[in-house]
């Protein structure tokens, strides 16, 4: 089993910036994908950034050049920092953790972009 506990949202303005957190605890691999996912109103669960054991990042379009997906492996952590933000990034955001097809979620942090 795995837990995902994240930190980091909040209200912001359009424009600004936010870091979020996910920590991981209990049986973790080091061959895995941690990512962040996000979920707004009436939507469904998107992707927004994953990275494959600690170095291979992947960024849904939206997000490109905005957002960077970093890990701590000593940690077990991994980061989202968002820059420039719109209100259409207002979402609940999930971390996961995905090891042989097992996937994991954290219990989301809000996010919310006014304009």
């Amino acid at each position: 089993q795995v837990q995902l506990v994240e930190s980091g949202g909040g209200l912001v303005q359009t424009g600004d910036s936010l870091r979020l957190s996910c920590t991981a605890s209990g049986r973790i691999f080091s061959i895995n994908t941690m990512g962040w996912y996000r979920q707004a109103p009436g939507q469904q669960r998107e992707l927004v950034a994953t990275i494959q054991n600690g170095w291979l990042p992947r960024y849904a379009d939206s997000v490109k050049g905005r957002f960077t997906i970093s890990t701590n492996n000593a940690k077990n952590a991994v980061y989202l920092q968002m820059n420039s933000l719109k209100p259409e990034d207002t979402a609940v955001y999930y971390c996961n953790y995905e090891h042989l097809g097992n996937d994991y979620w954290g219990q989301g942090t809000q996010v919310t972009v006014s304009s």
